[in-house]
């Protein structure tokens, strides 16, 4: 008769506790979640036993590469559920990882016991006894102070010289709870799989971004210089702006060059875009002539960052004009037509003949990714630590995976946004893959609906956990209808929503300072786009928007509530005109409330219907908010307010005070 085949048994058959569902968590653990340094994670997690024996549950947290593990513990938030939470706080840049780890509470499973038993009045000797073994064998010959407490209570629960309602007292101690849980050796723990998160500097959270254009710089006529930006920068920084981003600095290609308002031909004294990178004086690594050096550039990052506090945001674009030394070196990192020529960028009915794309399908893939890797590394080499990623959902998500994650390595404070208007899983996937910011759809978004729906998509469901949206109302590829045709007011509106919805917002500069508005027939896009041609901008224009600009910035440094994104929350209104929204600072109670009027051609008014408790207010309480914009106050108490605005300062912007 032959034996029964047994399955083996698992590799801790002693381990009784479940860990499961622990979040936050991006795909299983194949991607980090993102915060920034000095903010909290808040992790939850099921955790259940066999039998009726108490569990306990601590989230471990640590840098990768550590030894040693910091730890907060958790406590039960859904009983019926076994739902479990706890929070970490990371203090450094870089990779960290957490863990749940939870156990049998032996202790507290049997404190409850003795209670049990003392109050129904039954013999607890054989119980004490038990509890004392129990304690015994937890401290060992230790000598910390929980260690020593641990065994003077050991030895006084079978002191028979002291009565049982003392000795019970000692069993029932919350502060020999204290010490038992230092103590406690977990045997048998069960942990779950390590997740990771991401960690980078506050910035990456919440920045102010302005564009402009070096070459518009420069006197009428004239070609702008790096040396020009220096002298704007402290137009930049008095408007409050610490990224100033500048559109490709490289040399210029000159086959197909594009004349002014993309026209095909170029005349003699066309420009070109800066986005068709490459020509005889260099490519990626070159500074175009007509700006400065290497050297202008290097000195105008340091004098930015420190002096001003700003920091200089360069394009990546990876892509070449015909020109561009890459093309006759390696043709094969480039897609070649039928006719054995190089194929133009097309996004039909577009063509842009100046611009050849990157095969990633190349036969070269190791030289092609790190040819792109050392065009990154030598700026940030220059001192740059912020770059906006032009198309980014063009190139491969692989590589930009590897190149992101090695150039972390050495450089933890950079920043990378990427420039991905596409669709929701492909932008998601390049913020899983290491972008710390994103443009958004906020551009297009006009109705309130739409608006809440975009809102509740970012912060109410798990992209929040890895995607920090940037809003932007314009960019010189986009002049949205609404700024075409709403007039100064809207730019205002828009100015106000996407500085106060996001922490991360951005202008494209001096066009929308001066709510520039023409656009090329039949496309949303600026007439006369600095894109192909030189402007002069009147920035002392009295009916700029600068004034204004600075203020909101000031008002977002001023409010730490305003200094983060996923903290948003909408409030009812019964105008679909009127759109309202809060935040709240968990760490010091700051808290802003924030209402816009979505007409911005006549006065609108509407009931708003506040959710007190995200605000932080008791229902029969009063409050006073305090319009950060006009300096008007209120006296309110009731969730229920009727608000009435203007069109041309279309929003309120509270400074909410509990009283």
């Amino acid at each position: 008769m032959s034996s029964p085949t047994t399955t083996p048994l698992p590799d801790v058959p002693t381990r009784r506790v479940l860990v499961e569902a622990v979040r936050p968590n991006v795909e299983g653990g194949r991607f980090p979640v993102r915060r920034v340094v000095g903010e909290s994670v808040r992790v939850t997690a099921d955790v259940f036993a066999d039998s009726h024996d108490r569990v306990a549950a601590a989230v471990r947290s640590r840098p990768v590469g550590h030894d040693d593990w910091f730890e907060s513990p958790m406590e039960v938030v859904n009983p019926g559920l076994d739902g479990w939470a706890g929070e970490f706080r990371v203090s450094s840049m870089g990779r960290w990882e957490y863990q749940v780890q939870a156990w049998i509470d032996h202790f507290t499973t049997w404190r409850e016991d003795l209670r049990k038993k003392a109050a129904a009045d039954v013999d607890v000797e054989s119980h004490l006894a038990a509890g004392a073994i129990l304690l015994k064998g937890m401290v060992g010959r230790r000598r910390t102070t929980s260690h020593t407490r641990v065994r003077d209570a050991a030895k006084q629960l079978t002191d028979t010289s002291l009565d049982r309602g003392t000795r019970v007292g000692v069993g029932l101690d919350d502060g020999l709870a204290g010490h038992v849980r230092q103590v406690d050796p977990r045997t048998h723990a069960t942990e779950s799989d390590p997740l990771e998160v991401d960690v980078d500097r506050v910035r990456a959270r919440f920045s102010s971004w302005y564009e402009l254009f070096p070459r518009s710089l420069g006197a009428p006529g004239e070609h702008g210089t790096l040396r020009d930006v220096v002298d704007q920068l402290p137009r930049v920084a008095d408007m409050g702006f610490d990224i100033l981003y500048l559109p490709p600095i490289h040399p210029i290609g000159r086959t197909h060059r594009k004349g002014r308002n993309n026209a095909v031909t170029a005349g003699p004294d066309d420009l070109g875009s800066p986005w068709a990178i490459g020509a005889e004086e260099g490519g990626h690594l070159a500074v175009h002539p007509d700006l400065g050096t290497v050297d202008d550039l290097r000195d105008l990052v340091t004098i930015a960052r420190e002096d001003f506090g700003i920091d200089v945001a360069l394009d990546i674009a990876f892509q070449c004009s015909p020109d561009h030394p890459w093309v006759t070196e390696h043709p094969e990192w480039f897609r070649m037509r039928p006719d054995g020529s190089i194929q133009y960028a097309e996004n039909p009915p577009k063509k842009y003949e100046d611009i050849y794309p990157i095969n990633f399908e190349t036969t070269d893939p190791e030289g092609l990714w790190n040819a792109l890797l050392e065009v990154m590394q030598y700026w940030i080499d220059q001192g740059v630590r912020v770059f906006r990623v032009d198309n980014p959902h063009t190139k491969s998500f692989r590589f930009w995976e590897w190149a992101i994650t090695e150039l972390k390595r050495t450089t933890p404070e950079l920043i990378l946004l990427a420039e991905a208007f596409s669709r929701p899983r492909v932008m998601e996937g390049l913020a899983k893959r290491g972008f710390n910011q994103s443009y958004s759809y906020f551009t297009w978004r006009e109705a309130k609906w739409e608006l809440e729906e975009y809102l509740r998509y970012l912060t109410d469901t798990d992209v929040a956990e890895y995607l920090r949206p940037n809003f932007w109302p314009n960019t010189p590829d986009i002049l949205p209808s609404h700024l075409q045709f709403g007039g100064r007011n809207m730019f205002v509106q828009r100015l106000l929503m996407a500085a106060t919805m996001t922490s991360n917002f951005g202008i494209y500069g001096p066009a929308f300072e001066l709510q520039q508005s023409l656009a090329r027939p039949d496309h949303d896009e600026y007439l006369d786009n600095e894109k192909y041609q030189l402007r002069n901008w009147d920035l002392d224009d009295p009916d700029s928007l600068a004034p204004l600009i600075a203020r909101i910035n000031r008002i977002r440094r001023d409010h730490t509530a305003l200094q983060s994104t996923r903290n948003l929350h909408l409030h009812a209104t019964d105008s679909d005109s009127m759109l309202a929204y809060s935040k709240k600072d968990p760490d010091n109670g700051d808290s802003v409330l924030v209402i816009v009027s979505l007409d911005t051609q006549w006065r609108h008014g509407s009931w708003v219907h506040l959710d007190l408790g995200a605000l932080g207010i008791g229902d029969d309480q009063w409050f006073l908010v305090d319009d950060r914009l006009t300096e008007q106050r209120f006296h309110w108490r009731g969730g229920s307010q009727y608000v009435e605005l203007d069109p041309s300062l279309p929003a309120h912007v509270f400074a909410v005070h509990p009283q």
